[in-house]
């Protein structure tokens, strides 16, 4: 499996982005997605996940309300929509793919078994 994450980008407090990570080499359906970023001088840390099917999705507290993440199993293409962006959601981003099961999404980095290259997002205060 290989993962290509893309949209990131320099945007205005307040200002929206999404991001996708398109995955290709195994069937996009059997595993979970998620996103987690890393900031300068921060440890990785838990974004969204959502469960193979798409039916489970799961956020961070922080993000919850601003950011939203889907899949399209057609295009094998995971996204996250942010909204109300902060300049404290500066990071790289990072998608992750989780073929422990269909059903769940694990919030650790530790139990991710894919990633993606970084895709950067910079919000200006």
């Amino acid at each position: 499996v290989q993962l290509q994450a893309s949209g990131g980008g320099l945007v205005q407090a307040g200002g929206s982005l999404r991001l996708s990570c398109a995955a290709s080499g195994r069937t996009f359906t059997a595993y979970g997605m998620g996103w987690f970023r890393q900031a300068p001088g921060k440890e990785r840390e838990f974004v969204a996940g959502i469960s193979a099917s798409g039916r489970s999705t799961y956020d961070a507290d922080s993000e919850k309300g601003r950011f939203t993440i889907s899949r399209d199993n057609v295009k094998n293409t995971v996204y996250l929509q942010m909204n109300s962006l902060k300049p404290e959601d500066t990071a790289v981003y990072y998608c992750a793919a989780y073929f422990g099961s269909t059903a769940v999404f694990p919030r650790s980095v530790s139990s991710m078994d894919l990633w993606g290259k970084g895709t950067q997002v910079t919000v200006s205060s």
